[in-house]
């Protein structure tokens, strides 16, 4: 935040009615704290705008207010949203009510003709069609780019850039929510070409010959991959084999991605761009193309593959006795399902039972490690649905995490550990300081925000549970003391979701300053190229620090910048993902309103208190009034214990308790559900 002459900088944010927040830093002998922005005073910016603003001399209501000075740069001018018009079809204005609650104004659309893109008529969101106004149906979803926002006028101008679909279909609502945070879902023209241009090259049999005399080969050790079932890209595949002194040789074999995509070329600079694959409950959009993510890159079963690896002689006991890296190619023996190899696992016997069983002791031995070494466990399941045809949900599920699952993430953590202690390491001097001239990609995660962990103690101290910290400060073990306090009580996924909350975020760094979750001194993403472009990164790091190369100093802020805009685009994916999630919970609760579950308590307002049900987790509220209604009393929110107390009967409404309701309805187009209390 820049504070020049009572002018700050920093990021804006916008409530739906058009009050907008702006948080300044406690600096230059001024408190922190937060300043609303009237609508009048907004001055034209969206959510999430840069802007310089000004405190203003009066308060309203007690809160000090502020005004916008200048927008600085606009987070985004694309928006996603439902076409209203003319029920008569005489004006020639329609209106896009955004779909983002936080877009607090319409957006204005003339009947001009353009070029309007429209995927359902065409293989790329880049090729168009040419329409106008009139043609576009009412209450359809879509694409919309501001142009311009006159002054003196309520709404910003606007031009249709893409129609996505009729409001309501599987098809628009999922492509909606990617848009809406800015992942295409398909690639431009160009990118596909590029790709298949690679496979005819890379399929030559004197191309494969060379490179495959240039790399380790590793085809006759057993190797498979475990993945979920619906999995269609495999960039991670493990091989193990016994050696003569006991202990065992385990390779880490990952997607060589960076073979096939260089810098420079079209395929880098879109997957630059989208930063990462993006899963939403229906379907996958992609970093790369098919051709690749699928295909040429995927560790497909039963073909040779072209591999960045980090191998291992280990012991039983998890004790790594020597490793190597460097560009390998294997033959997948196997596809595992996660539930294949569980099995195996389960009955004791099976298709490389003796494999399996092994990797997963190890695999238990440096889990407990981890957690001795100062892991976070914020273990949790993960919600899946089950969908027809059409894609309307006919149940949801939490998906158990079971032993294979853990397997597979234990030794990716090793690759990722080792792979960024090795170049971090590498580019040490003799005084055990990083080199000047060279460097990589981190993934990191810094200490919680001693404010934040107490404001943690405090709401853990409603709930009855104590929070070990020192002025804010706490330790990894502090943390997993008090999960293991509240393992198997109705609070559990309550507290673990606010003690995570209260952690700071992992990002993407050129500075490396651990990960405090994992308790890992370094540490990297390596294992997942072909979704994640820093993984990518990585891989070319790794493979100039093992060809003695260097960064040179001019490329230092190119790739912080790059850290800084693929962290931005993960926290959109994840947005997507979650909406996504209750989109389709919502939809779930459409057919079963007017039926009763068991649930529990998480969150308490002055409005009512949201309930989460147990098996579905699926989210709702119910309203304060309706609880009056089923109690016959008058409830009140009492904030310091998180508690809805009548007053007549005195009965009391607590974070964690478990309840039963009612589904009263469900709301599509807003994601919301309203539940009643009923016992």
């Amino acid at each position: 935040m820049k504070d020049t002459d009572n002018i700050l900088t920093g990021t804006i944010s916008i409530s739906g009615k058009g009050v907008g927040y702006f948080n300044t830093e406690p600096d230059k002998g001024r408190d922190g704290e937060s300043w609303e922005i009237q609508k009048e005073f907004l001055k034209h910016t969206f959510p999430g705008d840069t802007v310089e603003v000004t405190k203003r001399a009066e308060m309203l209501y007690g809160r000090p207010q502020a005004e916008v000075v200048r927008i600085v740069s606009r987070a985004k001018m694309e928006f996603v949203g439902l076409l209203e018009k003319d029920p008569q079809g005489i004006s020639d204005v329609g209106y896009v009510i955004p779909d983002d609650r936080r877009m607090y104004v319409e957006i204005e659309i003339r009947d001009t003709r353009q070029e309007i893109r429209n995927e359902k008529n065409s293989n790329s969101d880049l090729k168009s069609q040419t329409s106008d106004l009139k043609n576009i149906p009412t209450r359809t979803k879509v694409l919309v780019k501001v142009t311009d926002w006159p002054e003196n006028t309520e709404k910003p101008l606007g031009e249709i850039v893409e129609v996505i679909g009729l409001a309501g279909e599987n098809e628009t609502e999922m492509r909606a929510i990617a848009l809406e945070k800015g992942f295409r879902t398909t690639f431009p023209d160009g990118i596909e070409a590029e790709a298949e241009k690679i496979k005819h090259e890379q399929s030559r049999p004197e191309v494969i010959a060379t490179e495959t005399k240039n790399r380790r080969d590793m085809r006759s050790t057993t190797t498979f991959t475990i993945d979920p079932a619906d999995a269609k890209d495999f960039d991670d595949a493990l091989s193990i084999q016994k050696l003569p002194n006991g202990n065992y040789e385990i390779g880490i074999h990952i997607a060589d991605v960076s073979h096939f995509v260089t810098p420079g070329t079209l395929l880098d600079v879109e997957a630059k761009k989208r930063a990462l694959s993006v899963y939403l409950v229906d379907r996958t959009i992609p970093m790369l193309p098919e051709i690749l993510s699928n295909d040429l890159c995927s560790l497909n079963a039963h073909e040779d593959k072209y591999t960045f690896s980090a191998v291992f002689e280990i012991t039983m006991d998890a004790e790594i006795k020597s490793k190597w890296f460097g560009r390998t190619v294997i033959h997948s023996d196997r596809r595992f399902t996660y539930e294949d190899a569980q099995k195996i696992l389960d009955d004791g016997k099976g298709e490389f039972y003796d494999e399996l069983n092994t990797l997963n002791v190890i695999g238990k031995v440096m889990e407990k490690q981890k957690f001795e070494n100062g892991a976070i466990d914020f273990e949790s399941d993960e919600v899946k649905f089950v969908l027809d045809a059409t894609g309307k949900p006919l149940s949801v599920y939490r998906k158990v995490r079971q032993d294979t699952n853990k397997l597979i993430e234990d030794f990716m953590l090793l690759a990722n550990r080792e792979v960024a202690e090795y170049v971090f390491k590498s580019q040490e001097d003799e005084n055990k300081k990083p080199g000047p001239d060279r460097q990589s990609v981190y993934r990191i995660h810094d200490m919680p925000n001693p404010e934040r962990i107490e404001e943690l103690a405090i709401f853990l101290k409603a709930l009855g549970y104590d929070l070990k910290n020192k002025n804010g400060e706490v330790t990894a073990k502090d943390i997993n003391t008090l999960l293991r306090q509240v393992k198997g009580s109705p609070q559990e996924e309550l507290i673990k979701t606010a003690t995570l909350r209260s952690m700071a975020k992992a990002v993407y760094s050129t500075k490396n300053i651990g990960h405090f979750g994992l308790g890992f001194k370094y540490y990297a993403h390596f294992t997942s190229p072909i979704r994640r472009y820093p993984d990518l990164l990585v891989h070319r790091f790794l493979e100039r620090e093992l060809k003695g190369g260097k960064i040179e100093q001019d490329e230092f802020a190119m790739y912080e910048k790059i850290c800084m805009e693929c962290s931005e685009r993960e926290k959109q994916a994840s947005n997507a993902e979650r909406d996504s999630i209750k989109y389709k919970q919502v939809e779930y609760m459409m057919s079963h309103v007017g039926e009763t579950f068991q649930g529990t308590i998480t969150g308490v307002t002055d409005w009512g208190v949201y309930i989460e049900e147990k098996e579905t987790k699926c989210e709702g509220m119910a309203k304060v009034k309706e609880i009056g209604n089923t109690f016959n009393d008058f409830f009140s929110f009492n904030p310091k214990t998180y508690c809805m107390s009548g007053e007549k009967t005195g009965k009391k409404i607590t974070l964690g308790d478990t309840v039963t309701f009612k589904v009263v309805s469900a709301d599509l187009e807003k994601k919301m559900l309203d539940y009643m209390i009923v016992g």
